[in-house]
């Protein structure tokens, strides 16, 4: 059994760490975000930073006191990425810019230069195709004029990609621009010098410039909308935050007057302790009590649950949530950033950021990525120049991802195709251009933000990227008994005394079992009380309670005292059982029943009998878990012959239900577990008595009670209060962490494939090579594919 006390006074430690938000923009590829984290954990007093590159999102962890917000976002903004404290901007009246309202804007910056990047690859394409260009309009085919083309390219929808790129080479961090800026002004050079001087018998190749820009450009574009799909379920929830609120003036307790005296004011204004109404139809503004009137709400966005709850007045409702019927008027409890939603929208938010321990690796390779591709193309326009082009002398490439005939190029152009400078500058840029660092850096981000969002959707708060790879890895899921695979609403079945004890006290066993449970707060003290509540009892006064969490309490009562526990707790205080009450007590527990036993002055009075039902859908959710391979254990304070039989109805190996083991002994067993077995360990409780076990699994399962400590202490958070969303949250982590480990793959072997494709690895046998439009292309294309690829996750989730 075990007891909590019903009031803990308690000072709460200073916090050790504070996180700041800033909204960054600025980032093109995950470079850059090795770039601002390094810029941010160098400030002083900063200790960790973790950045996401789908969201333009940077939390940092500082010495509570150190760091000013808005000083370290001036600094990032001076490195050359824009940025925000989060806390500016919501103090902010006008002189900051909405990160959405700056999206939008570039969003549309990025449309204007797609299209002008889009007629010039037409009218480029047409001029490549000698004889559709001469015959529709011989311009098309004038050298000049695709010089011209080429220049509006660079100076128009090419101006920002080489200013940016620019700009990072200067502040040592070159990013996905640089390379494609140097490659488009090499292609345009080389280009520009072999039109200038035509004695030296170079291939101008200007369309190349345009299409390298055309492709990147529209991949950027159908990148930037995907993403904006993948945050769509986030946006959806921020939406839900209510941005109004009917305030009471004055209210009269006794008689509150709804259509009167009503002031209309920002959600974020209400205090605590202001009466508000709320009409059918309206957000409820901040968490609160019903206290005058009636209605159904919708909580669908807190619970997932379509059917409307009916709330009257002492009931609870949630901010956010839809007020559907009738008016009511409630009195606020928690407002602001208190509120639950708030609270999601933190959670979710947070867990964006939280990357997954298996981007560690793309990380690392990010943050080095740009200086290896400018490498790799310095060296391989080294080897063609200086080596390939004599070993190969036949070997050429004019522009195009094309098998190559090497011996009728020849004839056609005797001297350009044996320009080993023009080959070897042209698979340098290739190779410059191919590669992508983008996919890299939303390889984790976007499948994370898409995961986290369908699932607070859904009622599951799955806390980040981490959690994902550790729900990936478990074999062994442990539930608490008593909340968790039982309603928490025990009933006594049976209230039992010995010899002729009752007939000579003043009391029953059940008074005095109530007058010592009224110092307690715990599901079986609520079943005593309630069971003498129906029978009309008076209760006795007690004093001087004690509570020992796991075993039992204490009191004196009408100068007596009086113990109630389990049999450590009797026996520590030296109370003999006789063979009788044990024979009894096995009985009972044997049927699944929790016994209590009660002493009254040193000598056992009596057992009470109390039975919790297991919950609708306990028995279902284990044959699912097993079903998933996973190692279903029940972990109990009870008594073994309890726990036993509530293993035995849901179908779970007797080995498996583990009993007697108080509070502070849970985390011990599950530590033993991952030691002995190196056992990957789920924990699922109610998330306040089982804190230190949620905190030692590998993953920690809270079922929401609705206290801050299963906000803090657990990985997952059910919202809904529903068993069976323990599976549910496990295939969505499997899903989420599977789309991470697709796209992390897909990053990996595009770059490791089109880097040597770019630089000619096929050309001498194969006469197979990209062209730097060809590579441009393929570049746009990864990393699109990657986003486009956790979108769809949205689609397994619907057939799990």
């Amino acid at each position: 059994m075990q007891l909590v006390p019903k009031t803990t006074l308690t000072q709460e430690p200073a916090p050790t760490v504070e996180k700041i938000i800033l909204d960054v923009g600025g980032m093109k590829c995950a470079g850059c975000v090795s770039a601002v984290e390094r810029q941010l954990t160098q400030y002083s007093g900063v200790k960790s930073a973790c950045v996401n590159l789908a969201t333009e999102v940077a939390v940092i962890e500082t010495e509570p006191g150190k760091v000013d917000p808005d000083a370290l976002a001036q600094q990032l903004t001076s490195a050359g990425f824009p940025s925000q404290s989060r806390q500016a901007r919501e103090k902010a009246t006008g002189d900051l810019e909405d990160p959405e309202a700056r999206k939008r804007r570039e969003m549309r910056g990025s449309f204007q230069q797609l299209i002008i990047a889009g007629i010039l690859l037409v009218l480029s394409g047409i001029g490549h195709f000698a004889d559709m260009g001469g015959q529709v309009l011989p311009i098309l085919n004038n050298i000049w004029f695709h010089c011209g083309l080429a220049t509006v390219a660079i100076l128009i929808p090419g101006r920002p990609i080489l200013i940016d790129g620019w700009r990072g080479w200067r502040r040592n961090a070159p990013n996905m621009n640089t390379l494609v800026g140097l490659g488009t002004l090499t292609a345009y050079t080389a280009s520009l010098v072999a039109l200038l001087f035509p004695q030296m018998g170079w291939e101008c190749f200007f369309d190349e410039p345009v299409m390298m820009l055309g492709f990147i450009l529209l991949g950027r574009t159908l990148e930037q909308q995907a993403r904006g799909r993948a945050a769509a379920a986030f946006k959806e929830l921020l939406s839900l935050q209510p941005q109004t609120a009917r305030l009471i003036v004055n209210p009269d307790q006794e008689k509150v007057g709804l259509g009167t005296n009503i002031v209309e004011i920002p959600a974020e204004k209400v205090r605590v302790g202001e009466w508000l109404q709320v009409l059918p139809g309206d957000k409820i503004p901040v968490d609160g009590e019903v206290r005058f009137g009636q209605t159904t709400v919708n909580e669908s966005m807190l619970t997932g649950e379509a059917v409307p709850v009916i709330k009257q007045s002492g009931d609870l409702v949630a901010a956010g949530t839809l007020n559907e019927s009738g008016a009511i008027a409630i009195f606020a409890t928690r407002t602001g950033s208190d509120t639950t939603l708030a609270h999601i929208v933190s959670l979710v938010e947070a867990a964006q950021t939280r990357k997954a321990p298996v981007q560690k690796l793309a990380d690392t390779v990010a943050g080095y990525f740009t200086y290896g591709v400018l490498t790799a193309s310095v060296l391989t326009f080294i080897f063609w120049y200086f080596f390939g082009t004599h070993i190969w002398a036949d070997v050429t490439i004019s522009g195009g991802m094309e098998m190559m005939n090497h011996s009728s190029l020849e004839a056609m152009n005797p001297v350009s195709t044996h320009s080993s400078l023009l080959t070897s500058l042209k698979l340098a840029i290739a190779v410059m251009v191919v590669a992508c660092p983008c996919a890299l850096g939303l390889a984790t981000p976007t499948a994370i933000l898409v995961g986290t969002a369908i699932g607070a959707e859904r009622g599951l708060l799955i806390k980040g990227g981490d959690v994902l790879e550790r729900v990936h890895q478990l074999d062994t899921v442990i539930f608490d008994k008593t909340g968790t695979l039982t309603t928490g609403n025990p009933t006594v079945t049976d209230c039992l005394t010995f010899g002729e004890w009752e007939n000579h006290q003043p009391y029953s066993l059940l008074q005095l079992a109530t007058a010592v449970e009224n110092g307690t707060y715990h599901p079986l003290a609520k079943a005593i009380q309630q069971a003498a509540q129906e029978q009309n009892l008076s209760i006795p006064d007690a004093v001087d309670f004690y509570t020992e969490p796991g075993l039992g309490v204490s009191a004196i009562v009408e100068g007596s005292s009086v113990l109630l526990g389990n049999w450590d707790w009797l026996s520590q205080h030296d109370i003999s059982l006789s063979d009788s009450a044990q024979q009894m007590a096995n009985h009972l527990a044997e049927n699944g029943k929790t016994v209590v036993g009660v002493a009254v002055a040193g000598h056992l009075a009596g057992l009470i009998a109390v039975q919790d039902a297991l919950r609708p859908d306990a028995e279902a959710t284990v044959n699912k878990l097993r079903d998933l391979g996973l190692r279903v254990m029940l972990l109990s304070g009870d008594r073994l012959e309890a726990a036993q039989a509530i293993a035995q109805q849901l179908g779970i190996d007797k080995a498996d239900a583990i009993a007697g083991v108080i509070p502070s002994q849970k985390a011990a067993v599950i530590e033993e577990l991952q030691r002995k077995s190196a056992s990957k360990v789920a924990m699922i409780g109610d998330g306040i008595n089982d804190a230190p076990a949620l905190s030692q699994a590998d993953v920690g399962i809270a079922l929401y009670s609705g206290t801050d400590v299963a906000m803090e202490t657990a990985e997952i958070i059910l919202m809904r209060d529903r068993l069976n969303d323990v599976v549910a949250s496990i295939q969505l982590s499997r899903a989420t962490f599977n789309k991470i480990r697709q796209n992390l793959f897909w990053a990996f072997a595009y770059n490791t494939i089109g880097i040597p494709l770019a630089a000619g690895i096929l050309l001498p046998k194969f006469g197979f090579v990209l062209s730097p439009s060809g590579a441009a292309a393929l570049m746009a294309f990864s990393s699109v594919s990657v986003v486009t690829n956790s979108i769809l996750l949205r689609r397994v989730v619907h057939r799990l």
